[in-house]
């Protein structure tokens, strides 16, 4: 045989020898399976009743007032702390103020309505306004509602006394101001887990 034939039958069987491996490699068993898998994300919804805390007319020094409002979980997941941040407005209906109103607001955070005398905590609006929404969770709702925050359908009472303070001195700078408060509360899940 001649080398021209040798080296075609070679190339012939290379081909053939390549083409054989390359048909085998889909010669095997296989099988599949599907899974379904979801996804689905809890809710955080805390309600606060009622939404209006207070609306006071012609107060004066010396004045006490005593709110209860309730916040609860309304969602599907854990409240794990709630966070109090605080903003007013003061109108200042003559314009003489040299004073915040908020400094002789005074907000007194109680234990439940049967022992007013319970304090959690005792700050002014002015200086609450100023708290870090972290700080007023450590002082005040953390000690009135715990660590465990708020689970799913739970309710917890909050109840605040708001003194204008008569500081025994001439106040008469705040006659004819009003002061307008907004208590934002945010709910914050709980520390993820492994499920």
């Amino acid at each position: 045989m001649s080398v021209k034939k040798q080296l075609s039958m070679g190339i012939m069987s290379a081909v053939l020898g390549i083409t054989l491996i390359g048909g085998g490699t889909f010669a095997y068993f296989s099988d599949s399976v599907e899974t379904n898998n979801t996804f689905a994300a809890g809710t955080l919804d805390l309600s606060v009743n009622p939404t209006q805390l207070i609306k006071v007319d012609n107060i004066k020094p010396g004045d006490s007032f005593i709110r209860d409002f309730e916040l609860q979980n309304q969602g599907s997941l854990n409240i794990g702390k709630v966070l109090l941040e605080t903003d007013y407005t003061v109108i200042d209906a003559k314009g003489d103020n040299t004073e915040d109103f908020g400094e002789h607001i005074e907000v007194e955070f109680l234990y439940n309505l049967n022992n007013f005398d319970e304090v959690i905590y005792e700050t002014t609006l002015a200086e609450l306004q100023d708290m870090t929404p972290e700080a007023v969770n450590q002082h005040i709702l953390y000690p009135a509602f715990g660590d465990a925050g708020l689970s799913v359908g739970e309710t917890h009472d909050l109840i605040v006394k708001f003194n204008f303070i008569d500081n025994g001195e001439d106040q008469n700078q705040f006659q004819g101001d009003s002061l307008e408060l907004t208590w934002t509360f945010n709910a914050l899940q709980e520390a993820g887990e492994q499920r």
